[in-house]
């Protein structure tokens, strides 16, 4: 994970002051005292270069940029508390093992903080990762070689249950040198469809949603590179291949520092789901606000 990203911790305390509009109360709620919390937002705000809070004998309430930070901030605690859900299982076998399968972008740029989060809470459970596209991921769960899956695409295989955990939306880039960088109007889905694309292969969750997307404007043209990951399409845009399709969760560096632009695009669904799947016959169970997951081969555990 980039150094620029806080912890879970100031996340958590982030989204306790955008509830409360108090910092002293979102200090009581994470167990802090209220010079920690204020020390722990300023340096949140030096990390990120930009003000969250704004502090005033009436209370504290977020800029806009807080407002924004917030958002991105609840999908990561969101995320990072259902997967500590899905291990969760296992949590009483001190050596017990989570065999992970997670798309590209999600194993790349989401998952490191959600299992140091886990290692953390449960340090007995051993975790195995593999990456891959969306459709492997769903085979390995299928299969049976991968316990909890991971993956990004429009559905969600027969067999397999899923949970919505995480959102991301997928952005055009170029590097500065392509004339797309300079355009001063949007990329029509008519245009975006023709072009040669620098594009992952077939079966990744980004390809699923950029082919739907683009089906009712003739479909993709065909690819002037497919490469089978993420840092492969990246790479490529950044040399001036040509322009790349990519999660905005990749490229955030990039764009940050100009070696890519993001291109405006006119009319084109270009969000999704990112989604924790796993067999049908591991069974949930909702009591109240708590999850519990029925194992018929085990026991059961709470989450």
């Amino acid at each position: 994970m980039s150094h620029r990203v806080p912890d879970l911790g100031a996340l958590e305390l982030l989204l306790a002051v955008a509830r409360h509009g108090s910092l002293g109360r979102a200090a009581r709620e994470v167990g802090i005292t209220q010079p920690a919390a204020s020390s722990r937002i300023r340096s949140m705000e030096r990390m990120l270069g930009v003000a969250l809070v704004d502090r005033s004998p009436r209370g504290s309430t977020l800029t806009a940029a807080g407002a924004l930070v917030t958002d991105w901030a609840r999908r990561v605690v969101e995320a990072a508390e259902a997967f500590d859900a899905g291990a969760q299982a296992l949590r009483d076998r001190r050596d017990s093992r989570l065999r992970v399968a997670a798309s590209m972008t999600i194993a790349e740029y989401l998952l490191p903080s959600w299992l140091i989060a886990l290692r953390a809470g449960r340090p007995g459970t051993a975790v195995s990762l593999q990456a891959g596209n969306s459709a492997a991921v769903a085979e390995q769960v299928l299969s049976g070689d991968a316990d909890l899956g991971y993956v990004e695409g429009l559905s969600v295989p027969d067999g397999l249950d899923s949970a919505v955990v995480a959102r991301d939306r997928l952005v055009v880039v170029a590097a500065p040198s392509h004339p797309w960088a300079r355009r001063r109007t949007p990329v029509s889905p008519a245009e975006l469809a023709a072009a040669p694309l620098v594009l992952r292969e077939y079966g990744s969750g980004t390809r699923q949603v950029l082919d739907a997307a683009l089906a009712d404007h003739g479909g993709l043209a065909e690819p002037l590179l497919e490469l089978a990951s993420t840092t492969a399409v990246k790479a490529a845009a950044v040399t001036g291949a040509g322009p790349a399709v990519l999660s905005e969760l990749a490229v955030t560096e990039e764009l940050a520092s100009r070696r890519l632009v993001e291109v405006p695009v006119a009319a084109v669904p270009l969000t999704r789901a990112l989604r924790a799947v796993w067999p049908l016959s591991l069974i949930p169970i909702c009591r109240g606000r708590r999850r519990f997951w029925l194992i018929p081969w085990s026991s059961t555990a709470q989450l």
